[in-house]
């Protein structure tokens, strides 16, 4: 097992976690990797609040803006690339740490991952055309008959993960539910799990209606504009699926109008903090840090001797 602990810096939206791996950034000797799922794509800065400049030269962020929003990235895809920067850190001397709000991720690398096979494009693209010609409860039905259990966890309209879920049965001739079972063996590191979120819920609801307006002002439209004339890109895709994005796209397609844009938009990022918080409730061996910066910083750092 490594001797140099790996910090996890978990938290919902807009709870102040950058700030704070910053400032652990320049008081320790460490390297701030990302665990978020909408920050690895490139020209999707705004509506992600990434780093600027500016933080990025105080503290780089790995796994970050590396990746063109067409393109896919999965679980196992960033638990791959997140050891492989744990252990370069570590042989640097340097403490990684881990900061974000996408909770799968994060869990991946405490309980490893089952081994799922990789995507087919033919089988993809197969069970594609049978949803346009039955319709995506159609197939749900057909899940249910394979997987049950993963059926009742899906919604019949969901059609990425009815898609993922027969490409899995199809590929394997296994269920996803029973590859599920089968995981990794533990990871070689010592976990530091911190999490941040103001104790007052309406108080984080304030920070997501505040930082969404200064997106809106910092020029939330033109970004997504930029990807909505693209012809690569859909809505269906991951990164247009990004909360706020979506409901941005929505406008632009003349859907919606912006204040409903702005309200489903708050709403969503309300909605995925919800989420987080629920994760994290039920997460083992997490310390809950205050919203006071300088304890905040104080309980980390005193965590390492």
């Amino acid at each position: 097992m490594s001797k140099l602990p790996v910090i996890f810096l978990m938290g919902p939206t807009a709870a102040g976690k950058t700030a704070l791996a910053i400032e652990l950034c320049e008081h320790l000797k460490t390297e701030i990797i990302s665990v978020d799922s909408a920050l690895i794509y490139k020209g999707m800065d705004i509506g992600t609040a990434k780093p600027d400049a500016q933080e990025q030269q105080v503290a780089p962020h790995h796994l970050i803006d590396f990746l063109d929003p067409s393109a896919s990235y999965s679980v196992a895809d960033f638990r791959r690339d997140a050891i492989a920067k744990i252990d370069e850190f570590h042989r640097q001397g340097k403490v990684p740490v881990l900061v974000g709000g996408t909770m799968m991720y994060f869990k991946s690398l405490i309980d490893g991952l089952s081994p799922l096979p990789e995507a087919d494009v033919n089988i993809r693209l197969e069970l594609e055309q049978q949803a346009k010609q039955h319709g995506w409860p159609h197939l749900h039905k057909e899940l249910a008959k394979v997987d049950s259990q993963a059926a009742e966890k899906i919604s019949e309209n969901d059609s990425q993960r009815i898609n993922r879920a027969l490409e899995v049965y199809r590929i394997t001739g296994q269920s996803m539910t029973e590859l599920q079972k089968q995981k990794q063996p533990p990871l070689p590191y010592t976990f530091h799990q911190f999490a941040i979120a103001p104790d007052d819920r309406s108080e984080l609801h304030a920070r997501i209606e505040q930082r969404f307006k200064i997106m809106i002002e910092q020029g939330f439209e033109k970004e997504v504009s930029t990807l909505y004339i693209r012809k690569d890109l859909h809505p269906n895709m991951p990164s247009i699926r990004c909360v706020g994005y979506r409901q941005m796209w929505d406008y632009l397609a003349g859907e919606i109008d912006h204040d409903e844009m702005v309200f489903r938009g708050i709403a969503a990022t309300r909605q995925l903090a919800k989420r987080q918080l629920t994760w994290l409730r039920s997460w083992p061996e997490l310390t809950w840090l205050t919203t006071d910066d300088e304890e905040n910083l104080h309980r980390v750092v005193s965590s390492l001797s």
